[in-house]
Protein backbone atom coordinates (compact mmCIF):
# COMPACT_ATOMS: atom_id res chain seq x y z
CA UNK A 1 0.00 0.00 0.00
CA UNK A 2 1.32 3.40 -0.77
CA UNK A 3 2.51 5.64 2.44
CA UNK A 4 0.28 8.29 1.13
CA UNK A 5 -2.77 5.78 1.12
CA UNK A 6 -1.16 4.21 4.40
CA UNK A 7 -1.31 7.74 6.67
CA UNK A 8 -4.38 8.52 5.06
CA UNK A 9 -6.35 5.44 5.95
CA UNK A 10 -4.80 5.88 9.70
CA UNK A 11 -6.69 9.07 10.52
CA UNK A 12 -9.88 6.92 10.33
CA UNK A 13 -8.50 4.62 12.46
CA UNK A 14 -10.09 6.33 15.88
CA UNK A 15 -13.41 6.00 14.53
CA UNK A 16 -12.56 1.92 13.82
CA UNK A 17 -11.45 1.87 17.63
CA UNK A 18 -14.97 3.15 18.95
CA UNK A 19 -16.08 0.32 17.45
CA UNK A 20 -14.71 -1.93 19.95
CA UNK A 21 -16.80 -3.03 23.15
CA UNK A 22 -15.43 -2.14 26.51
CA UNK A 23 -16.97 -0.86 29.84
CA UNK A 24 -14.88 2.86 29.02
CA UNK A 25 -16.58 2.11 25.30
CA UNK A 26 -19.95 1.37 27.09
CA UNK A 27 -20.11 4.82 29.24
CA UNK A 28 -22.31 7.99 28.10
CA UNK A 29 -20.59 9.99 26.05
CA UNK A 30 -20.88 13.06 28.29
CA UNK A 31 -19.48 11.32 30.82
CA UNK A 32 -16.17 10.73 28.75
CA UNK A 33 -16.41 14.66 27.76
CA UNK A 34 -17.01 15.75 31.18
CA UNK A 35 -13.72 13.89 32.94
CA UNK A 36 -11.59 14.40 30.37
CA UNK A 37 -12.15 18.51 30.43
CA UNK A 38 -11.53 18.17 33.87
CA UNK A 39 -8.27 16.04 33.42
CA UNK A 40 -7.21 18.76 30.71
CA UNK A 41 -8.02 21.82 33.62
CA UNK A 42 -6.07 19.97 36.29
CA UNK A 43 -3.37 19.56 33.67
CA UNK A 44 -2.39 22.66 32.75
CA UNK A 45 -3.36 24.34 35.91
CA UNK A 46 0.60 23.46 37.02
CA UNK A 47 2.92 25.78 37.42
CA UNK A 48 6.15 25.73 34.46
CA UNK A 49 8.73 23.98 36.44
CA UNK A 50 6.46 21.31 37.88
CA UNK A 51 7.10 17.88 36.71
CA UNK A 52 6.98 15.52 39.51
CA UNK A 53 3.22 16.96 40.58
CA UNK A 54 2.71 15.63 36.66
CA UNK A 55 3.94 12.01 37.11
CA UNK A 56 0.83 10.80 38.75
CA UNK A 57 -1.81 12.28 36.61
CA UNK A 58 -0.80 9.42 34.03
CA UNK A 59 -2.52 6.80 35.79
CA UNK A 60 -5.79 8.16 33.54
CA UNK A 61 -4.65 7.79 30.27
CA UNK A 62 -3.17 4.55 30.82
CA UNK A 63 -6.23 3.31 32.84
CA UNK A 64 -8.67 3.90 29.98
CA UNK A 65 -6.21 2.61 27.13
CA UNK A 66 -6.46 -1.13 29.27
CA UNK A 67 -9.97 -1.15 30.31
CA UNK A 68 -10.93 0.29 26.60
CA UNK A 69 -8.54 -2.62 25.04
CA UNK A 70 -7.08 0.45 22.85
CA UNK A 71 -3.61 -0.42 21.01
CA UNK A 72 -0.95 1.60 22.38
CA UNK A 73 0.92 1.66 19.20
CA UNK A 74 -1.37 3.56 17.40
CA UNK A 75 -1.92 6.24 19.84
CA UNK A 76 1.86 6.21 20.26
CA UNK A 77 1.98 6.97 16.64
CA UNK A 78 -0.44 10.01 16.57
CA UNK A 79 1.54 11.28 19.28
CA UNK A 80 4.62 11.03 17.84
CA UNK A 81 3.43 13.01 14.68
CA UNK A 82 2.20 15.97 16.72
CA UNK A 83 5.53 16.30 18.58
CA UNK A 84 7.62 17.99 16.74
CA UNK A 85 5.15 21.42 17.69
CA UNK A 86 5.07 20.73 21.30
CA UNK A 87 9.27 20.46 21.07
CA UNK A 88 9.28 23.36 19.53
CA UNK A 89 7.11 25.46 21.47
CA UNK A 90 9.85 24.16 24.37
CA UNK A 91 13.21 23.69 22.99
CA UNK A 92 14.25 27.50 23.32
CA UNK A 93 13.32 27.14 27.23
CA UNK A 94 17.08 25.78 27.91
CA UNK A 95 18.78 28.46 26.38
CA UNK A 96 16.41 30.89 27.72
CA UNK A 97 16.29 30.25 31.23
CA UNK A 98 19.72 29.12 32.79
CA UNK A 99 18.71 29.32 36.72
CA UNK A 100 19.30 26.27 38.72
CA UNK A 101 16.11 25.57 40.25
CA UNK A 102 17.24 22.07 41.53
CA UNK A 103 19.85 19.42 41.88
CA UNK A 104 19.61 15.89 40.66
CA UNK A 105 22.40 14.21 42.92
CA UNK A 106 25.63 16.25 41.02
CA UNK A 107 23.77 17.68 38.35
CA UNK A 108 22.91 21.08 38.05
CA UNK A 109 19.80 20.92 36.57
CA UNK A 110 18.05 24.95 35.47
CA UNK A 111 14.56 26.23 35.00
CA UNK A 112 14.80 26.13 31.30
CA UNK A 113 15.26 21.86 31.28
CA UNK A 114 12.22 21.44 34.32
CA UNK A 115 9.72 23.66 32.23
CA UNK A 116 11.20 22.09 28.79
CA UNK A 117 9.93 18.65 30.41
CA UNK A 118 6.62 20.25 31.66
CA UNK A 119 5.67 21.22 28.28
CA UNK A 120 6.36 17.65 27.36
CA UNK A 121 4.48 15.57 30.11
CA UNK A 122 1.49 17.91 29.86
CA UNK A 123 1.47 17.84 25.79
CA UNK A 124 1.50 13.63 26.15
CA UNK A 125 -1.14 14.13 29.17
CA UNK A 126 -3.88 16.22 26.97
CA UNK A 127 -3.11 14.51 23.84
CA UNK A 128 -3.42 11.42 24.66
CA UNK A 129 -6.31 12.08 26.58
CA UNK A 130 -8.23 13.73 23.78
CA UNK A 131 -6.89 10.62 21.34
CA UNK A 132 -8.53 8.14 24.04
CA UNK A 133 -11.78 9.99 24.37
CA UNK A 134 -11.91 9.93 20.19
CA UNK A 135 -11.03 6.23 20.44
CA UNK A 136 -13.86 5.68 23.05
CA UNK A 137 -16.73 7.50 21.84
CA UNK A 138 -15.90 8.07 18.17
CA UNK A 139 -16.79 11.64 16.35
CA UNK A 140 -20.47 10.92 16.16
CA UNK A 141 -21.19 10.12 19.77
CA UNK A 142 -18.93 12.73 20.85
CA UNK A 143 -20.58 15.91 19.06
CA UNK A 144 -24.05 14.47 20.04
CA UNK A 145 -22.88 14.15 23.28
CA UNK A 146 -21.03 18.40 23.31
CA UNK A 147 -24.71 19.30 21.70
CA UNK A 148 -26.44 17.29 25.24
CA UNK A 149 -23.47 19.08 26.79
CA UNK A 150 -24.85 22.50 25.64
CA UNK A 151 -23.07 23.65 22.79
CA UNK A 152 -25.07 24.58 20.12
CA UNK A 153 -26.27 22.62 17.42
CA UNK A 154 -24.42 24.38 14.86
CA UNK A 155 -21.38 23.62 16.10
CA UNK A 156 -22.03 20.44 16.95
CA UNK A 157 -22.28 19.85 13.94
CA UNK A 158 -20.07 21.96 12.21
CA UNK A 159 -17.59 19.82 14.09
CA UNK A 160 -19.08 16.51 12.82
CA UNK A 161 -19.34 17.60 9.23
CA UNK A 162 -15.99 18.75 9.15
CA UNK A 163 -14.17 15.31 10.34
CA UNK A 164 -16.67 14.05 7.82
CA UNK A 165 -15.61 16.18 4.69
CA UNK A 166 -12.04 15.26 5.83
CA UNK A 167 -12.27 12.13 3.93
CA UNK A 168 -14.37 13.67 1.27
CA UNK A 169 -11.32 15.87 0.37
CA UNK A 170 -8.82 12.80 0.98
CA UNK A 171 -10.59 10.76 -1.40
CA UNK A 172 -10.54 13.22 -4.43
CA UNK A 173 -7.16 13.99 -3.43
CA UNK A 174 -5.86 10.39 -3.50
CA UNK A 175 -7.95 10.06 -7.31
CA UNK A 176 -5.93 12.83 -8.47
CA UNK A 177 -3.02 11.64 -7.26
CA UNK A 178 -3.40 8.38 -8.81
CA UNK A 179 -4.42 10.17 -12.42
CA UNK A 180 -1.21 11.94 -12.17
CA UNK A 181 1.13 9.18 -11.09
CA UNK A 182 0.02 7.45 -14.26
CA UNK A 183 0.17 9.67 -16.35
CA UNK A 184 3.60 11.12 -15.25
CA UNK A 185 5.49 7.51 -15.51
CA UNK A 186 6.89 7.92 -12.26
CA UNK A 187 8.59 11.64 -13.04
CA UNK A 188 8.96 14.15 -10.81
CA UNK A 189 6.50 16.96 -11.20
CA UNK A 190 6.84 21.04 -10.38
CA UNK A 191 5.03 23.13 -8.05
CA UNK A 192 3.37 24.91 -11.43
CA UNK A 193 1.47 21.28 -12.28
CA UNK A 194 0.53 21.00 -8.32
CA UNK A 195 -1.03 24.99 -8.47
CA UNK A 196 -3.80 24.47 -10.91
CA UNK A 197 -4.61 20.69 -9.09
CA UNK A 198 -5.42 22.39 -5.94
CA UNK A 199 -7.72 24.57 -7.14
CA UNK A 200 -9.66 21.53 -9.14
CA UNK A 201 -9.42 19.37 -6.01
CA UNK A 202 -11.40 22.10 -4.15
CA UNK A 203 -13.81 22.15 -6.67
CA UNK A 204 -14.08 18.63 -7.28
CA UNK A 205 -14.83 18.45 -3.06
CA UNK A 206 -17.60 21.02 -3.30
CA UNK A 207 -19.29 19.65 -5.87
CA UNK A 208 -19.00 16.16 -4.28
CA UNK A 209 -20.32 18.01 -1.14
CA UNK A 210 -23.32 19.24 -2.44
CA UNK A 211 -24.20 15.98 -3.67
CA UNK A 212 -23.66 14.34 -0.31
CA UNK A 213 -26.14 17.10 1.45
CA UNK A 214 -28.81 16.71 -1.46
CA UNK A 215 -28.44 13.15 -0.40
CA UNK A 216 -28.92 14.21 3.01
CA UNK A 217 -31.67 16.19 2.90
CA UNK A 218 -33.48 14.01 1.19
CA UNK A 219 -33.40 10.94 3.38
CA UNK A 220 -34.54 13.60 6.03
CA UNK A 221 -31.04 15.38 7.01
CA UNK A 222 -33.07 18.57 9.41
CA UNK A 223 -29.40 19.74 11.30
CA UNK A 224 -30.25 17.12 14.57
CA UNK A 225 -27.33 14.81 15.24
CA UNK A 226 -29.56 11.49 15.58
CA UNK A 227 -27.92 8.55 17.57
CA UNK A 228 -28.75 4.53 17.28
CA UNK A 229 -28.41 4.47 20.90
CA UNK A 230 -30.10 6.60 23.31
CA UNK A 231 -27.75 8.09 25.64
CA UNK A 232 -28.40 7.08 29.44
CA UNK A 233 -26.72 8.64 32.28
CA UNK A 234 -26.19 5.97 35.11
CA UNK A 235 -24.51 5.31 38.32
CA UNK A 236 -21.30 4.30 36.29
CA UNK A 237 -20.83 7.59 34.64
CA UNK A 238 -21.39 9.34 38.08
CA UNK A 239 -18.99 7.42 39.49
CA UNK A 240 -17.07 7.30 36.63
CA UNK A 241 -17.20 11.61 36.67
CA UNK A 242 -16.62 11.60 40.50
CA UNK A 243 -14.16 8.91 40.83
CA UNK A 244 -11.41 10.56 38.54
CA UNK A 245 -12.45 14.03 39.56
CA UNK A 246 -11.32 13.38 43.05
CA UNK A 247 -8.38 11.42 41.60
CA UNK A 248 -7.19 14.83 39.84
CA UNK A 249 -8.08 17.56 42.84
CA UNK A 250 -6.28 14.96 45.16
CA UNK A 251 -2.92 14.65 42.52
CA UNK A 252 -3.04 18.48 42.34
CA UNK A 253 -3.60 19.56 45.64
CA UNK A 254 -0.50 17.18 47.31
CA UNK A 255 2.47 16.17 44.82
CA UNK A 256 2.07 12.00 45.63
CA UNK A 257 4.73 11.69 43.39
CA UNK A 258 7.15 13.14 46.64
CA UNK A 259 4.70 12.12 49.06
CA UNK A 260 5.51 8.32 47.48
CA UNK A 261 9.17 8.77 46.95
CA UNK A 262 9.47 10.10 50.53
CA UNK A 263 7.65 6.97 51.84
CA UNK A 264 9.44 4.26 50.02
CA UNK A 265 13.28 6.48 51.23
CA UNK A 266 11.97 6.51 54.53
CA UNK A 267 11.69 10.32 54.83
CA UNK A 268 7.93 10.49 55.71
CA UNK A 269 8.29 8.44 58.70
Amino acid sequence: MPSGMAQYREVGRLDELARLDSPVHRLDARAQVLTTMVFIIVVMSYSRYEVSGLMPLFLYPVALIAAGKLPGGVLLRKLAVVAPFAVFVGIFNPLLDRHVVATVGSFLVSGGWLSFASIMARFVLTVSAALILVSCTGIHRLCAGLERLGMPRVFAVQLLFLYRYFFVIGDEGLRMRRSVEIRSAGSALGFAVYRPLIGNLLLRAMDRAQRIYRAMVARGFDGEIRMLNRMTWGWRETGFVLGWAAFFLVARGWNLAEGIGAQLTGRGL
